[in-house]
């Protein structure tokens, strides 16, 4: 069985529902046949590689949200991240853009690494305050999970990798979808959101069993996501 999850280096909820969806098929008796895709998404794909602004911002500045509904927002984002076992730290958060890390995860996709590489970045971001879109953090990155520093450094300050991120976010866009995460189970089932670790774990097992119309949302409900206008409980 087939998971594909559109996520983004820089959103919160998707890190939430990596670790949701993973404490539910870790509970599955059929976890070793899931094969998960991770698939690239741009939050914001207008900001300078070049530059970083720390979360709060980059809300008042980017997104016109006031600095004290901003901090409140990162208190419930954090409070949530707790319940699933991760310990944000927005006041160290770099925001950049996030294309470079995305092809960094294609990368990893050749040595079956794109996992790991995901939480790496997710780590780098959320609560090392490293500069995701920073070539030699990239490349760090890459060496800590035995890829070549050269290859990585190819794939990072090249375009070699562009097309590969750029198809998965027009697949994104063709199948409808605005905001991350999102999975898509067996290419029969979606499910939108930071959902709980139940409602990840009751999709994945009807997904198992049956065959239903495509992208059926399981989840009943919007689960907290993020998408171009911000990010939303």
């Amino acid at each position: 069985m087939k998971i594909e999850i559109w996520s983004d280096v820089m959103c919160p909820f998707c890190y939430i529902g990596k670790n949701n969806f993973e404490q539910a098929l870790e509970k599955l008796p059929f976890k070793d046949e899931v094969e998960v895709e991770w698939k690239s998404f741009q939050l914001d794909p207008t900001l300078d590689p070049n530059k970083t602004q720390n979360t709060i911002q980059y809300f008042r500045e980017k997104k016109g949200v006031p600095e004290s509904q901003a901090t409140q927002m990162l208190t419930q984002v954090t409070q949530m991240g707790k319940g699933s076992g991760i310990d944000f730290d927005f006041e160290k958060a770099l925001i950049t853009n996030t294309f470079s890390a995305h092809k960094l995860l294609h990368l990893a996709k050749k040595y079956n690494k794109s996992n790991e590489m995901e939480e790496a970045l997710f780590i780098a971001h959320f609560i090392d305050g490293q500069n995701v879109g920073d070539a030699e953090v990239l490349i760090s990155l890459a060496e800590k999970l035995g890829i070549d520093k050269d290859e990585a450094r190819q794939a990072v300050t090249s375009d070699q990798l562009d097309y590969e991120v750029n198809q998965d976010i027009l697949e994104a866009r063709n199948n409808g979808v605005s905001g991350v995460p999102f999975f898509v189970l067996n290419g029969k089932y979606a499910v939108s959101g930071a959902q709980p670790v139940e409602v990840f774990e009751n999709a994945l097992q009807q997904t198992y069993k049956e065959t239903v119309s495509p992208f059926k949302d399981l989840s009943g409900s919007n689960g907290a996501s993020c998408d171009a206008d911000g990010c939303s409980i």
